[in-house]
């Protein structure tokens, strides 16, 4: 299997490097189009800011070239609110594969939301053999609202999306590489797909 981790400058590509490693899993990083393009699974972290990550993306093609996969791609944190159509942070237009706004966390919650939270209401073949209630962990200062396309949901002074779902397109706002057995079971889940 081609598992290809979608290079751009994000802060957690090593401990997804690892996280795959530990399921026995060589990933390839690349910003390539073509390598992106023929992959079996695609990886898409994130770790940062909105604005500065979709310049980023924008200068290599990736922003055109991600909504047009036909194969599992699985956003990670600001991974998966990029593939959001709006972020508040710095007013960032997303890639709009999912229909769903990303906003702040109001002013007066301690941000960014950093920890182990729990996930309910877990839907799809991501969460298979995941319990109600599983821990998983947080780095986060914006939320993807809850919307259909809703499959995990986490609980910080307001429900939000914890997990997305769209045809070949899955997005996590917790770390699953920094979520111990919990996490593991989800990578396995997602590059059994």
């Amino acid at each position: 299997m081609n598992t290809v981790i979608v290079d751009y400058g994000a802060g957690n590509i090593q401990s997804v490097l690892f996280a795959l490693e530990r399921q026995g899993v060589k990933a390839l990083l690349s910003h390539d189009l073509e390598v992106i393009e023929k992959a079996d699974k695609v990886i898409f972290p994130g770790v940062g800011h909105a604005a500065a990550a979709m310049e980023k993306l924008q200068a290599s093609g990736v922003d055109q070239l991600l909504p047009q996969l036909t194969q599992p791609v699985l956003g990670i944190c600001l991974g998966m609110q990029l593939m959001c159509n709006r972020s508040e942070e710095g007013n960032t237009k997303g890639l709009g594969i999912f229909d769903v706004e990303v906003k702040a966390f109001e002013k007066k919650l301690k941000v960014p939301h950093i920890g182990w939270n729990t996930i309910a209401q877990l839907k799809g073949s991501l969460f298979n053999e995941i319990e109600e209630n599983a821990y998983i962990y947080m780095v986060h200062s914006y939320y993807a609202a809850l919307s259909s396309k809703t499959i995990a949901v986490c609980q910080y002074d307001i429900p939000y999306s914890a997990a997305l779902a769209k045809d070949n397109f899955f997005g996590t706002q917790f770390h699953p590489e920094k979520s111990s057995t919990v996490g593991n079971k989800i990578l396995e889940n997602f590059l059994a797909l």
